[in-house]
């Protein structure tokens, strides 16, 4: 965990080095994007940090007042409390920055004596709780502790069963939530924590990338209706066990072994549950453990199945209906079976039901869960209602901000109302979420060639093309595996072999939906091939869903063909599809 968070326009890069290695020789911890892990998504890091960082310091420059990113880290801490605004060049603040009070460091040469340095260090010992005993003299650590962080590793799979990792994943997952409402503490999400399954790994070292206090560690053994789980709570720092347990059940005392773990951490780290939290940390959504096991495979079936293959959808209604019927107040379950539903309805075009029942089941048993918000925020984009759509996408992301369904969600309505700076920072959420999501990271490539960020672009398309080609080694047939491979190719210059593979995908799944409007956005940005884009956009338009209708109008991937006379042949289509 860092002290401070510095956020800065490229073109002072050199001052806010010179900044970030002052507040260091001060004894802070500092973190700005030059230590970019090389495998992490930039936006999901920005999140991470700015959330972990007890001071935001942002440089202010002509060229930071007009940056999205700036604006948007600003804005962030702004929200938090804990933002710190310099000046470099004192050219006006863009809105609401410019009522808030800002440190003048123009020309500032290191002297920790100029009035600005002392107001900007001011305000960091504050939000910091460090002491400051005078301008001219460092600022030392204060003697109250910090505040602790950890690392949920996930725990590994020691059953003689493989396919028994979904239960030790389930189990991680829901101890990460868990501590997650301690305030105390902080915790590194699950995506992250998730970057490290099934790797040998320095736990020092992973303290160290990360910034946390402490690691947790275990395994997960489960053998019919025995359970047994260890687990190990390290010093970062030094690398010693602070605690560490070992618990042989019955699979129906799961919930409280997961609680007696999160307690145990709590006493160990030597910090305070508050009545709420305790309470918090106790609710399960379900007494049944039989059900909450068939709701462990849906999880895993969502985060781990093919995208595309309406096999992934059934399953996940299937096995969440069966929770559902174990214990009929498990609102979790209904809210993944209501999402997989309107996935299938809304993003696929099959028919069925579209989930609206099972999301507002949802609702009314626990209106502070954040998924069926997602669901419902996805049913009013596709009837038109964008203002109520985007309340309630908003809603879920206040109430879960890492939440896989809510960002990918998320993602998708930030690109089609061409807010690609929001909609990047979800994509990157979601495709660390799985290394089987192939869609995220290709459709994050399009969003990054929105905003003129080629590095960024060619990062995602290379991230989308490795799974692609682990998706497809086990499903051939896989026709929206292929169009992402396909986007990923032409954005790599491989434009052969992306030719190869829209041959090969349109007679392989001609019938897929979401492989032929991909395909018609590959050839329109990619190719430029408007003739084989407007051909396939025909048949999306006539018989597709309504969700790919809409994109014909809004997708920055049509903008190369949009004026071309064919291109314009399709819109009166469009509209009379939409009207009708």
């Amino acid at each position: 965990m860092s002290d401070v968070f510095v956020s800065y326009a490229r073109s002072t890069e050199a001052q806010a080095q010179r900044i970030a290695e002052a507040l260091r020789a001060l004894g802070y911890r500092v973190w700005r994007d030059d230590e970019l892990p090389a495998h992490r998504a930039y936006g999901e890091v920005i999140e991470e940090r700015l959330k972990l960082a007890k001071a935001v310091v942002v440089i202010w420059s002509a060229e930071a007042a007009k940056s999205e990113w700036v604006q948007s880290e600003a804005d962030r801490a702004r929200n938090d409390r804990k933002l710190v605004q310099l000046t470099l060049d004192g050219a006006p603040l863009p809105m609401p920055f410019d009522r808030i009070q800002c440190a003048d460091l123009a020309g500032w040469n290191g002297d920790i004596d100029a009035p600005g340095w002392r107001k900007v260090m001011a305000s960091i010992a504050e939000l910091t709780h460090r002491a400051s005993t005078g301008a001219a003299q460092a600022i030392a650590p204060a003697a109250e502790a910090r505040r602790q962080a950890i690392c949920v590793l996930p725990f590994a799979n020691i059953s003689d069963d493989p396919q028994q990792e979904y239960f030790s994943d389930g189990i991680s997952e829901d101890i990460i939530t868990d501590l997650s409402k301690v305030s105390a503490l902080s915790v590194v999400a699950r995506n992250t924590a998730f970057t490290f399954k099934g790797k040998n790994v320095d736990v020092a070292q992973i303290a160290r990338q990360l910034g946390v206090s402490h690691i947790l560690e275990g395994s997960v053994r489960k053998a019919g209706n025995r359970v047994r789980i260890t687990a190990q709570l390290i010093d970062g720092a030094v690398g010693d066990h602070v605690w560490a347990e070992r618990y042989d059940r019955d699979l129906t005392d799961i919930f409280a072994v997961q609680d007696e773990i999160s307690r145990a951490i709590v006493a160990a780290l030597k910090l305070k549950l508050l009545p709420a939290e305790k309470k918090a940390i106790e609710h399960r959504g379900t007494s049944s453990a039989e059900a909450y096991n068939y709701f462990l495979m849906a999880r895993h079936a969502l985060d781990t199945g093919n995208m595309g293959d309406p096999r992934r959808e059934a399953t996940i209604v299937r096995l969440s209906k069966r929770a559902t019927e174990l214990d009929p107040g498990y609102a979790r379950a209904w809210a993944l079976m209501g999402y997989a539903q309107g996935l299938n309805v809304y993003h696929y075009g099959r028919g069925g039901d579209d989930g609206a029942a099972a999301t507002e089941r949802a609702i009314a048993l626990d209106p502070d869960l954040a998924e069926p918000y997602a669901a419902r925020a996805r049913a009013l984009k596709m009837r038109g209602q964008m203002e109520a759509a985007f309340a309630e996408i908003e809603r879920g992301l206040s109430l879960d901000p890492d939440s896989n369904e809510v960002n990918s969600v998320a993602a998708e309505m930030y690109y089609d109302a061409r807010r690609f700076e929001d909609a990047v920072v979800c994509f990157a959420k979601v495709a660390a979420a799985s290394e089987a999501d192939f869609s995220s990271p290709g459709v994050m490539a399009s969003a990054y060639i929105a905003l003129g960020d080629s590095e960024n672009a060619d990062r995602a398309a290379r991230m989308t093309l490795e799974r692609v080609e682990k998706v497809l080694a086990q499903d051939h047939g896989n026709g929206s595996a292929m169009a992402s491979g396909v986007i990923a190719l032409s954005r790599l210059g491989d434009h052969e072999r992306a030719r190869e593979w829209i041959d090969r995908a349109l007679l392989i799944d001609p019938d897929n939906w979401l492989m032929r409007y991909n395909l018609a956005c590959n050839l329109a940005c990619f190719l430029g091939d408007t003739e084989s884009s407007v051909d396939l956009l025909e048949s999306v338009v006539a018989e597709g869903p309504i969700r790919f209708v809409k994109g014909v109008l809004t997708d920055p991937d049509f903008d190369p063909i949009r004026e071309t006379p064919r291109f314009k042949t399709l819109l009166p289509k469009v509209e009379a599809r939409l009207a009708g």
